[in-house]
């Protein structure tokens, strides 16, 4: 009895061990914002945006985190982006057939005491996909940080998101000169540059796929497996150490 508890402690710390890292996060800073990353999850820069996105590379395509910043223009402000985003995003898909999005909300957000636009489009960026916009201003820049996912697993990443959110903090480095890090042009419109058309040229590896709600078992993703192992072995134990007791005493009682 002592050994199969013994085994079941065991497999419940792995799998207690597994789901403290996972839920460990780690703080990602460029050089004009920070902000809480899920773990699994790393940043790249990508000519002048910062790209995350999960390590795993099926999760990779579920969704995706791009910041982006300019030397402010006539055209970054607060008023501009919301009234920018208010409307709805054009771009034309293979084959000529235009794509247009479905704003679903633009308001003000304030968040750790800075203010943002925050907005929600359907089809914006990516077919199929929701991207919410948080952009702002501080200083001479105008800074950007969309988030786009997949709509079969919107449900399962808005918790995540809005974690990212609340943990968001913009500055202007004041030892960091422009020219330090790589900017969008004055000209340029910071919320409108990151179109992406799949099954085309697939920049950040993102792709309209419909999939299965995540279940209990694709949330363990790889540590799954090394459980089911652990299990398997206590499980052996467990059926050797009782078979061992049952010769034992079948022994004893012919001695008698």
């Amino acid at each position: 009895m002592f050994r199969s508890h013994l085994v079941l402690f065991l497999a419940a710390s792995i799998l207690l061990a597994f789901n403290i890292s996972d839920s460990h996060a780690k703080r990602f800073t460029s050089q004009y914002c920070e902000f809480e990353l899920p773990a699994g999850w790393e940043c790249a820069l990508e000519g002048a945006e910062w790209v995350c996105q999960s390590v795993n590379k099926e999760r990779r395509k579920e969704a995706i985190i791009i910041l982006a910043a300019k030397k402010r223009g006539t055209q970054d402000s607060l008023d501009e982006y919301s009234a920018y985003l208010k409307k709805t995003k054009t771009f034309t898909l293979p084959g000529g057939k235009t794509q247009v999005s479905d704003p679903k909300y633009t308001k003000m957000n304030t968040i750790n005491n800075h203010r943002w636009v925050d907005s929600l489009h359907m089809a914006s960026e990516v077919p199929g996909f929701y991207t919410r916009y948080l952009a702002t201003v501080k200083e001479d820049l105008g800074v950007a940080v969309t988030f786009s996912v997949g709509k079969d697993h919107y449900d399962a990443y808005q918790g995540i998101f809005d974690s990212i959110i609340a943990s968001l903090r913009v500055f202007r480095q004041k030892f960091s000169k422009a020219g330090n890090f790589k900017l969008k042009s004055k000209e340029e419109n910071l919320l409108d540059n990151t179109a992406f058309i799949p099954d085309l040229e697939q920049k950040y590896d993102i792709k309209q796929r419909r999939r299965h709600k995540q279940g209990f078992l694709d949330q363990l993703g790889d540590n799954f497996w090394i459980i089911i192992i652990a299990l398997m072995v206590g499980g052996a134990i467990v059926i050797n150490k009782s078979r061992s007791k049952k010769k034992k005493k079948k022994k004893k009682k012919k001695s008698e």
